[in-house]
């Protein structure tokens, strides 16, 4: 029931992403890839994924959740 954001990034000089500016762009099968890896990677064998996707987000979007990120975080530490 709590929000759990994945933020996914590479190195900015990297030629291989070279022409992908958002996830948007990225070739769908990666993007079921990625999914299908946050969907299952912390279940034991056998185990049934209790999570689910609700949605997938751009540059924008993640920009703003990583601030809010830093905010939350100083606000703890205070």
């Amino acid at each position: 029931g709590e929000a759990d954001d994945k933020i996914i990034a590479v190195v900015e000089s990297d030629p291989y992403w070279d022409e992908i500016q958002d996830i948007q762009s990225l070739p769908k099968v990666y993007l079921n890839r990625l999914e299908h890896y946050f969907l299952t990677y912390k279940l034991k064998p056998g185990e049934k994924a209790k999570t689910k996707i609700e949605e997938t987000y751009g540059l924008r979007e993640a920009k703003q959740v990583i601030l809010a990120s830093i905010d939350d975080y100083k606000e703890f530490i205070r």
